[in-house]
């Protein structure tokens, strides 16, 4: 359950996984976003399974680099910005959040 409501319902999909890759949560958008790869039992899940090749190399490697990721794709006629960015608590690396959000034509 994220501590803030407002994420539940925003209109992107986020999803937030530990420093090993787990899935730590995910909002409404990503559940249903996810949701022939299992959508809210992904939850608990290391993300890397949820990842084809090259992309599951590259998540390894954000998790040890904490670098950020940002891209643009095209899926089923929507254009979307993918925003992949490490999080901090105190200073300390907590892991990934990915933020996939719908670009207007």
């Amino acid at each position: 359950m994220f501590e803030h409501e407002w994420i539940k319902e925003f209109p992107g999909a986020v999803t937030v996984c530990d420093h090993d890759g787990k899935i730590l949560e995910m909002n409404d958008r990503s559940v249903k976003t996810f949701e022939s790869d299992g959508g809210r039992e992904l939850i608990g899940k290391s993300l890397l399974g949820c990842h084809p090749e090259p992309a599951r190399s590259k998540l390894a490697r954000m998790l040890i680099s904490k670098e950020r990721n940002v891209y643009t794709i095209e899926k089923n006629g929507a254009r979307k910005l993918i925003y992949q960015s490490p999080w901090y608590k105190e200073g300390k690396f907590c892991g990934i959040v990915e933020l996939s959000l719908e670009i207007p034509a």
